[in-house]
């Protein structure tokens, strides 16, 4: 036995050594009870069947997605379901703790009772059984009506986001729920079917495309274009808008490494053949954000005309970056060059660039709030971003790395900064275990009384955020 005396002097020779340690354990066990308390509000208090919605009033009383919802619909469009599933699952890889895990599976699951028989998901999921109806579900008998709703959204990272929850449960689960690895294996096949013979794929479909309706061809210019906006088929054309290329790419580029299919990594490089194709000639050598099966630049919404693009050409950009760091194939860097250059003389004199540029003319192209084509930028609608921010540096410095063959610097950050974010968020949490900031309520109009809402996105970030604190300090 140790003599009281020996063991005083020995705390006292050692207390400096001792007293730092001691405070970060101390903290670490307070982020580790939030991140508990934050998943436990999530499950038994704003979930439904393990999914969530976008936003809530304090008192949980309204609720909202991208418009507003009831007690027993989820969304799937981040930031939903997925989101909300993949910051728990991304604790559990961070703690062990098996409660985030199954947290993540329940999320998994509420996506299972939403998979339409087209393959993937639409925007929400209904799981009232007389909303149901509405949509043709794979859980549920066929429906009896020809208008039930099996449209596969891409648009938003809806579909993509779900598959990436279901892939990486399958995955922590060592791929042995049989319901959740069935739906990853459909939901993927059906992306697969869903892609065109030229790489690229459409916004959304409800049937997959016949190969002898769309040729594969390089893009050119129209020889004329309507000022008029054409939508009526605009979900059915070669889709860059809201990301739908680069998400698809990263998704099958994930599921070919977590089920070691090859067939999912040709299809992320036949979508890379396609930006290869679909690069306009001289002089605007850069990307549209959709294309007709002619491969010209068409028009999407009525906000959207046939263009060249200065949003969408730098996500192009990236995507390519992005296959020739998993492939090492060179062809993926030969058009950067030109693009970059391209769109650097066509940047805006405060900088940013324009979403849109005129065909040929590269005069930027712009919309009054009453919707007519212009090219004067004094009278914009608000509610999209006509200009975008310039990332050419950027993308620049990352094209002379992947020359130069250098290797992917990205780093978790410094502990001490994933300390103070970690503090910032256990200091805003409340006593409940949620985190509650000023806000309104976007589709329940004027008048509604919300100013504090609970943001799902917040959640997610907190969620993931503390979990790489507690992975990062791991003892």
């Amino acid at each position: 036995m140790q003599h009281p005396i020996r063991l005083a002097a020995l705390a006292a020779c050692c207390g400096a050594a001792v007293a730092a340690p001691a405070r970060e354990a101390t903290f670490r066990d307070e982020a580790a009870a939030a991140l508990s308390r934050a998943a436990a509000f999530f499950r038994d208090r704003l979930a439904v069947e393990g999914g969530c919605l976008w936003r809530y009033s304090e008192d949980l009383a309204r609720r909202e997605g991208e418009g507003k919802a009831g007690p027993f619909t989820v969304w799937v469009q981040p930031p939903g379901t997925p989101t909300a599933g993949l910051a728990l699952l991304r604790a559990f890889e961070a703690t062990g703790d098996r409660a985030y895990r199954d947290a993540a599976v329940q999320a998994a699951r509420c996506l299972v009772r939403g998979q339409l028989r087209s393959g993937g998901w639409t925007y929400r999921i209904e799981l009232d059984p007389a909303d149901r109806k509405e949509f043709a579900y794979r859980v549920d008998p066929p429906p009896k009506s020809a208008k039930a709703r099996n449209v596969t959204t891409f648009d938003d990272n809806t579909t993509q986001a779900a598959l990436r929850l279901l892939m990486r449960v399958d995955r922590a689960l060592e791929f042995k729920d049989a319901t959740i690895h069935e739906a990853a294996g459909f939901a993927l096949d059906a992306v697969l079917k869903a892609q065109y013979p030229v790489g690229a794929w459409p916004q959304g479909y409800a049937e997959f495309p016949d190969p002898a309706r769309f040729p594969v061809r390089p893009a050119s210019y129209p020889d004329a274009w309507s000022r008029t906006p054409d939508t009526k088929a605009y979900w059915h054309c070669y889709t860059l808008n809201d990301n739908v290329l680069a998400d698809l790419v990263d998704v099958c580029i994930e599921a070919s490494r977590v089920y070691g299919d090859p067939r999912y990594r040709a299809a992320a490089e036949r979508a890379g053949g396609f930006l290869l194709l679909a690069q306009m000639p001289e002089p605007q050598p850069a990307w549209a954000q959709q294309y007709d099966a002619g491969m010209r630049p068409c028009w999407a919404r009525k906000f959207e005309p046939p263009a060249v693009t200065g949003g969408e050409s730098q996500g192009a950009l990236r995507t390519l970056l992005r296959l020739h760091q998993e492939t090492g194939d060179a062809k993926f860097l030969e058009p950067i060059p030109r693009a970059l250059a391209y769109l650097r003389r066509s940047a805006l004199p405060d900088g940013r660039l324009a979403r849109f540029y005129e065909l040929k003319t590269n005069r930027p192209l712009y919309f009054t709030r009453q919707y007519e084509l212009t090219h004067d930028d004094g009278d914009l609608p608000t509610h999209y971003a006509f200009k975008v921010s310039n990332g050419l540096d950027a993308i620049e410095q990352a094209f002379k790395q992947a020359k130069a063959g250098a290797a992917d610097d990205r780093r978790m950050p410094p502990i001490a900064e994933l300390e103070r974010r970690a503090r910032d968020i256990v200091g805003a949490m409340d006593a409940q275990g949620r985190w509650v900031e000023e806000g309104r309520l976007k589709y329940h109009g004027p008048d509604d009384p919300a100013r504090r809402i609970i943001d799902c996105g917040t959640f997610a970030r907190n969620v993931e955020a503390l979990a790489d604190y507690l992975a990062a300090t791991r003892p």
